[in-house]
């Protein structure tokens, strides 16, 4: 399958962008070094364009209660509020994807899917909402809207540098405005939230893409004097990997239930009654994990970086596998994420990593590895 370049990528390109594939997309994997662009997030501020990610617009009179079949918590809430994460579940349990909902009121939902699987969601969304007979439209917005996340202890000082008013620096986390004027800028904005995927405090940001060209360049050129940088998908990773967060791919799939993964915030506690793979899920939960997703620590000595397959072995054995890894330059070190059998997920533990026929020693540990810097107002 042939590659797709986010919107803006032209615009990257001449800002320096060094590129990669990610889940089918040509984007942006850093600007110069992954490390540098990881501890401007976790000090000052770091500025994405998340664009490979999905932007689906759901409407109609029945869009609401199309959701709240498909996911597995209840979606009651205000407009301007967005429900999440959470996911869409099959039959068994099992990822379809993890996915964050912005409650848009009379106008419907924004459902943002991993990029993997955009046409998958639009897919599920309009074959059940056929099946139930509901009167649903889904479109596909993400290549006409991008999609920027600033994060960092300082990503309200770049708000307020791009002009956003006080109703965008007064959010608190999890909610959005509509139609936001940053006057710095001279753009406008669809959608501003305080939300992220680094756990530090943060906001996202999606704007039709000629707005958006206008947003990353004013961006690019303030980031310096707040000692940011504009940051690519490795330190994305990387901060994603020091506090716990899952990749759908690795962490997540369909043989995966949201009990294996620990993955509390997609569902709540019952779980609800009649949505798709609520069954299987309450089942899931009396039953108990078949394998837990953990936490691996390397010692600093070791310079190997775990990657998806690599078996984790206690005394010969063969007790788990790692679903991802990366360096933290935090703690200095590589960590990993792995499932292991529920009898070895004890944490402090001593374990070892095989990486190309070698072993290496690591402690399994619980998420978080490391304690954001900041956190956006509850």
């Amino acid at each position: 399958m042939a590659r797709r370049r986010i919107p803006l990528y032209d615009v990257h390109r001449e800002l320096g962008a060094g590129f990669g594939e990610f889940a089918g997309w040509e984007t942006v994997i850093d600007y110069g070094s992954v490390v540098e662009e990881h501890m401007a997030v976790r000090n000052t501020v770091g500025f994405f364009d998340l664009s490979h990610m999905g932007r689906l617009l759901v409407t109609g009179p029945a869009a609401t209660q199309l959701l709240d079949k498909l996911v597995p918590r209840s979606i009651e809430s205000a407009p301007g509020t967005m429900v999440g994460p959470t996911a869409f579940l099959n039959e068994n349990a099992g990822f379809i994807d993890d996915i964050m909902t912005y409650n848009l009121g009379g106008d419907g939902w924004l459902v943002v899917p991993n990029a993997m699987n955009i046409e998958r969601d639009a897919e599920w969304m309009t074959s059940w909402a056929e099946k139930l007979g509901l009167d649903v439209t889904v479109e596909d917005h993400t290549m006409d809207w991008v999609l920027f996340a600033a994060q960092g202890p300082r990503s309200a000082e770049l708000m307020k540098l791009l002009g956003a008013p006080s109703r965008v620096l007064e959010l608190k986390a999890l909610h959005f405005v509509r139609d936001v004027r940053l006057e710095a800028v001279g753009a406008k904005a669809l959608i501003v939230s305080r939300s992220g995927w680094t756990g530090e405090d943060g906001f996202e940001i999606i704007a039709e893409a000629g707005e958006g060209e206008k947003i990353l360049r004013k961006a690019a050129e303030l980031l310096p004097s707040l000692g940011g940088r504009l940051c690519g998908l490795g330190a994305r990773d990387s901060l994603r990997m020091e506090v716990g967060f899952v990749l759908y791919g690795h962490e997540i799939d369909e043989e995966t239930t949201p009990v294996d993964a620990r993955y509390w915030w997609v569902y709540q506690p019952g779980p609800k009654e009649d949505c798709v793979g609520c069954n299987a899920l309450r089942e899931a939960i009396r039953r108990g994990a078949r394998r837990v997703r953990v936490g691996l620590r390397l010692g600093k000595k070791h310079r190997i970086v775990p990657r998806q397959g690599d078996k984790v072995i206690v005394e010969d054995v063969e007790i788990g596998r790692v679903t991802s890894g990366a360096y933290s330059p935090v703690l200095r070190r590589s960590l990993a994420q792995a499932y292991l059998d529920p009898q070895h997920a004890l944490m402090g533990m001593t374990v070892y990593v095989e990486r190309r026929g070698r072993l290496y020693k690591a402690k399994v540990v619980d998420f978080p590895q490391v304690q954001p810097s900041s956190h956006p107002p509850a």
